[in-house]
Formats: structure tokens, C-alpha cells, sequence
């Protein structure tokens, strides 16, 4: 491939600063044809000459533009023949699923592009999968973000890695791309489509860049600069952020979080908190209108509120509690009999019992509680009417009362056990005894541990359970 010719500096550059690939790296490039492409791909196939890297090789075919895709393809099978790359073809229909999904056709293939790749690494075991995104493509992605209003998230355009994603040309220019092309007499594809100024990014790359060039020729790069800035400052609120994200715990399919750190938070830190409280939960990306809604929610302290998210999400408030799931009820606790000496979990509540024989001690550990007897099966089940409990030092309250006093969140009340048999309720989990079962010290009992899925952080109490006012 040429020993002589000389890699782009600001494509070594960019490897050696942000580490992409280390000795013995596994490397898929996405390689559609083009000349971004086709230059990743022989700049990389010199490295792993050199023993630097094992490389390997993708094309998808979105199958939008008929036989011209498939010429693609073909031209791409040609030249991974020619230079002994491994390559994986794979293909959809995306115009179909987007009708499907009710998305646009970019960000349809896109999604789908993406799946592709990271199915092809995880099949051929690769640390990283390259892309052949350059300095223009970055600046292009700044000034549409700035021009549709987005904050530093957007600004900061397209990083340099990520999520096992890297862009070894995210610095080189197109002018030098087509250069290290010509010198290394390697051919490529043109999509006529690149050249359509109706759509947005191309109107920038061949209107509006080059009008902006008289002011400042170095424009892109100036543009790329602005980005990494942009990039690390937002990169220090998403850390500024992350605490406030930690007080979420999972909850049926998504998370919930108290609503009180995140409504005294400014807008910086409780919009991004909020973001990553969905992301960890499998909501996905939230748009900035999205987590604008979801703060207006938190701040605006009304309960039993909620708003609807991309993707079939929505956050509810309820005492004090924002909840992000996928829209639609929460399944009830189904009931279990409560194991004698072992522990029991009831499906759809995060809360268990252990349970043991044993003698009632004085003075009973905080969260376990011994009841004097059984009568017939002790359940695990959801609350029912009627049933009422006396707390330790409370008057009997009726459950629904005590969980509404408690400020219990709504969709939590049929997924908190009710410990019972066939003389009525022994326990609220996780509040406590019915006082009128309790043993007396000395006395043989029923020990009952309260078990709690996950553990709060460092082993502390629950935040989402309101404590004992007594």
C-alpha cells in the first residue's frame, strides 16, 4: 500500500491524543464507498499491516437508492477482496420499518446502521467500531445545532469517541482526505444525493461554509476548536449532574427519584440529571423540550401529574416521587406465602421478608420485628379493603390512610406486602407491625428481617420511604 505515503497528521494526531487504538485493538470500519470511507479504510488496513491493529470491515445497504446500492456494495466487496479485510454486508428496508416506527428516513437508517455495527463488533469480538466522520461533518453538525437552538450538549457536535465508537478523522479536513485519496490511488463512490442542497447539511456544506471562508479560511477547524471546548464544559456538568442522577433507584422497568433535590437544582444540573435518570433507566436519549417538561413537573410540587416522553414514556409526580417508565399501569404485588425459615419476594415489589424462629429479644434490630404466632398461612400479599394496622405507639389506621399520611406514592400502594393471615394483617411492609401481634421478650417468635431490592447506597436508610414520625 505504500510504505512512503504519510497519514493525514491531524489523523494520527487525533488517534494518539485520545487513545483510540491500542496495540492489539479489534477494529470494525463502517465503510459505505465514499471517499471518507475508503480513505478510513486504507488508513487503518497500513496499520494493521504494520501488526498495529486486526482489522475488520462493514457496508450496510439501506436499500434507498436501488441498483446505485447496490453498486456500493459491490465496489466495497471489491476493494476488502483486493486487501484481504474481512467484510460483513448487511442490509434493510429502511424505508419501510420508518414508516413502521413513524421516524424520519435519516434517522431510521441511522438507528438501524448503528444496530448493524454493533451486532457485526460483538460477533467478531471488536474493541471499537470507526467511523469516517471529518472536520466538516463536525462543523456542519455545530451550525445546525446552533441554528435549531441547542444547548452545549448539541454544540459540542460529534466526539471523537464514545460508547466504543471512534472518529480517527474527525479533525481532517474533506481537502486533505481527497489528497491522501489521490496520492494513494484509491477510488471511491459519489452518492448524488451528497450534493442535494435539500437537505440541511448539504445546503451548509456547499453554501454556507464557503461563505463563511473569506472571513476566516480556517473556519472549519475554528469551528471543530469551539466544539472541544464546548464538549469538556459540558462534560463537567454532566459530573456536576451525576449525584443528583444517583438518587434514582430502578422501579418496574424504569426509575424513580425524589423530586426534591432535583427541583432546588439550576437548570443546568437538573436537566442533565434528568437526562441521565432516563438514559440509565432505558428510556433513551431525552430531547431537550422533553426534559424541559419533565423539570416543569418536578418544580411545579402538584401530585398525581404526569407527562408524556418520546417512545411510549412518561414521568408522574406523586408525593414528592417522579417516577419515568413506560407509559401505562404498574402491576400489582402478586401474593406468596410467606416462607417460614428462608426469605420471600413477591413478585412486582422490591420488598421481602426473612423469616426465622427464634426468641424476642429486648430490644428488637432496627427493621426486624417478631410476631408471637401464626394463623393458618401467612401471606405476602397487596393491600385490601378494610384491612388496618396500629403501628408500634399509633392508634389502628386503616392502610389506605396510613400509605396516604405516609405520602406513599400512588403506584407504590399495591406493590407494598401486607404481612397477613387468617387473623387479618400482622405487618405493613415496609412501616412495620400490627402492635397487637408482636411477641413479648423472652418469648418464642416469628423473626421478620424487612428486605429491601436494591439496598439503598452505602446501606442506608430507604429514601423513597417516609420515616416514623413519632
Amino acid at each position: 500500500m505504500g510504505p512512503t505515503l504519510r497519514e493525514p497528521a491531524a489523523f494520527a494526531g487525533l488517534i494518539r491524543q485520545e487513545g483510540m487504538l491500542p496495540a492489539g485493538s479489534r477494529v470494525l470500519c463502517a465503510v459505505s464507498g465514499g471517499a471518507d470511507s475508503m480513505c478510513l479504510l486504507h488508513l487503518l488496513a497500513r496499520r494493521a499491516e504494520r501488526g498495529e491493529l486486526i482489522l475488520f470491515a462493514a457496508h450496510y445497504d439501506h436499500r434507498l437508492r436501488g441498483a446505485d446500492s447496490t453498486g456500493d456494495a459491490a465496489f466495497v466487496e471489491k476493494w476488502c477482496k483486493k486487501w484481504n479485510i474481512p467484510l460483513t454486508v448487511g442490509s434493510g428496508d429502511v424505508a419501510g420499518e420508518a414508516r413502521r416506527r413513524g421516524t424520519g428516513i435519516e434517522e431510521t437508517a441511522r438507528a438501524m446502521r448503528y444496530a448493524f455495527l454493533r451486532e457485526t463488533a460483538a460477533a467478531l469480538g471488536c474493541t471499537a467500531i470507526a467511523t469516517a466522520h471529518n472536520a466538516g461533518d463536525n462543523a456542519e453538525t455545530v451550525l445546525l445545532h446552533l441554528i435549531r437552538g441547542s444547548g452545549l450538549h448539541g454544540l459540542g457536535g460529534i466526539p471523537p469517541k464514545r460508547d466504543g465508537l471512534i472518529r480517527p478523522l474527525l479533525t481532517t479536513e474533506r481537502a486533505e482526505i481527497e489528497a491522501y485519496l489521490q496520492a494513494a490511488g484509491v477510488p471511491h463512490r459519489e452518492d448524488a444525493s451528497n450534493t442535494d442542497t435539500a437537505y440541511a447539511r448539504n445546503l451548509l456544506r456547499h453554501q454556507v461554509l464557503p461563505l463563511l471562508r473569506p472571513i476566516d479560511p480556517q473556519v472549519v477547524r475554528r469551528l471543530g476548536e469551539t466544539a472541544a471546548l464546548l464538549r469538556a464544559d459540558s462534560a463537567f456538568l454532566e459530573a456536576q449532574a451525576a449525584p443528583l442522577a444517583a438518587a434514582a433507584r430502578p422501579d418496574a422497568e424504569g426509575a424513580v427519584v425524589p423530586a426534591a433535590g432535583l427541583a432546588a437544582a439550576p437548570d443546568p444540573l437538573a436537566l442533565r440529571a434528568l437526562r441521565q435518570i432516563v438514559r440509565q433507566a432505558g428510556g433513551g436519549e431525552l430531547s431537550a423540550a422533553h426534559s424541559r417538561a419533565l423539570l416543569a413537573l418536578v418544580r411545579a410540587g402538584r401530585t398525581d401529574r404526569a407527562c408524556s416522553l418520546s417512545g411510549g414514556w412518561e414521568g408522574r409526580l406523586s408525593c414528592g416521587i417522579l417516577r419515568v417508565a413506560p407509559a401505562g399501569p404498574v402491576p400489582a404485588l402478586i401474593p406468596a406465602p410467606l416462607a417460614l425459615e428462608g426469605e420471600t419476594w413477591p413478585v412486582h415489589s422490591r420488598y421481602g421478608l426473612r423469616c426465622r424462629r427464634t426468641v424476642c429479644p429486648e430490644r428488637p434490630a432496627p427493621g426486624t420485628f417478631y410476631v408471637a404466632e401464626f394463623h393458618g398461612v401467612p401471606l405476602l400479599r397487596p393491600r385490601q379493603t378494610g384491612d388496618t394496622v396500629a403501628l408500634p405507639g399509633r392508634p389502628g389506621r386503616s392502610v389506605k390512610k396510613l400509605l396516604i399520611d405516609r405520602r406513599c406514592p400512588r403506584w407504590d400502594r399495591d406493590r407494598l406486602p401486607v404481612l397477613a393471615d387468617e387473623a387479618g394483617p400482622a405487618a405493613l411492609i415496609p412501616y412495620g407491625p400490627h402492635a397487637p401481634r408482636l411477641a413479648q421478650p423472652g418469648q418464642e417468635a416469628w423473626e421478620l428481617q424487612i428486605r429491601t431490592d436494591p439496598t439503598p447506597p452505602e446501606g442506608g436508610a430507604d429514601p423513597l420511604v417516609q420515616p416514623d414520625q413519632a
